[in-house]
């Protein structure tokens, strides 16, 4: 009898594995891939797919005894941090296996123009000083931390247009990956000097390599720490971890 996994998902990662389980495991796994549901048109998969929160670490722990879940595999994204606390929280209490798929780090270009801030907050303080025209990629949710800034055009980028768009804000529609070429155009189209991003790690690096290129400043939030536990960075590394558990 095939044994439940949910995958943790909104990442292309998240998608991928979860197609690549599919394929490879079949018979042994049956897949269910979470989403937390702000994107009103997900990346078609070939799993079942659930979509909305699960209320905190209870209400996901009372979800994986329901469901019977055999394996779970946090493949959320880099500054989820409250999810994969949760689903810290909720394997170790139902004793499920659970594994964390965690993205390589980038490896940030010399010539790149760094400034580092740990928080959403911290960059938003720091923007008036460094830009007058800025990038933002920081999810449609982080937008609101840089609403009312003075004397800073603000540019930002999301799959579908958000409920609630901050004021100033213009808005570019586009899913990834995007090319060192697009973005290169892009900053170049909206006259940007500063981009801000998250250190999220994985396929994003496009931005950081064209803004190194232009000479723009890089305000970079830092990536929270992982959760503690089994991880994976690699699609081959998180396959293998879930047939040793099947």
């Amino acid at each position: 009898m095939a044994k439940r996994i949910l995958i943790l998902g909104g990442t292309g990662e998240a998608a991928g594995l979860a197609r690549r389980v599919h394929e490879t495991l079949g018979p042994q796994a049956e897949v269910i891939l979470s989403l937390a549901g702000r994107t009103r048109a997900p990346a078609s998969v070939p799993v079942a797919v659930r979509s909305g929160g699960f209320g905190g670490a209870k209400g996901l722990g009372d979800y994986l005894r329901r469901e019977n879940i055999a394996i779970v595999v946090d493949a959320t994204h880099p500054f989820a941090a409250t999810m994969s606390a949760h689903a810290r929280t909720a394997c170790a209490e139902t004793g499920i296996p659970r594994l964390q798929w965690v993205r390589p780090a980038w490896t940030i270009p010399a010539r790149a123009r760094i400034v580092w801030a740990e928080t959403l907050a911290e960059a938003a303080a720091k923007l008036p000083a460094l830009a007058r025209a800025a990038f933002l990629a920081v999810g449609g949710r982080g937008l609101a931390a840089f609403a009312s800034l003075p004397n800073v055009r603000l540019v930002a980028r999301a799959v579908e247009r958000p409920e609630t768009l901050p004021r100033g804000v213009e808005l570019v529609i586009g899913r990834p990956p995007f090319t060192v070429a697009e973005e290169t155009a892009l900053f170049r189209a909206h006259g940007i000097d500063t981009l801000v991003a998250r250190e999220s790690g994985g396929t994003g690096f496009a931005k950081i390599e064209a803004a190194s290129d232009l000479g723009l400043n890089i305000l970079l939030i830092r990536r929270p720490p992982p959760e503690p536990g089994d991880r994976a960075a690699t699609t081959a590394a998180a396959l293998k971890w879930i047939a040793d558990r099947l």
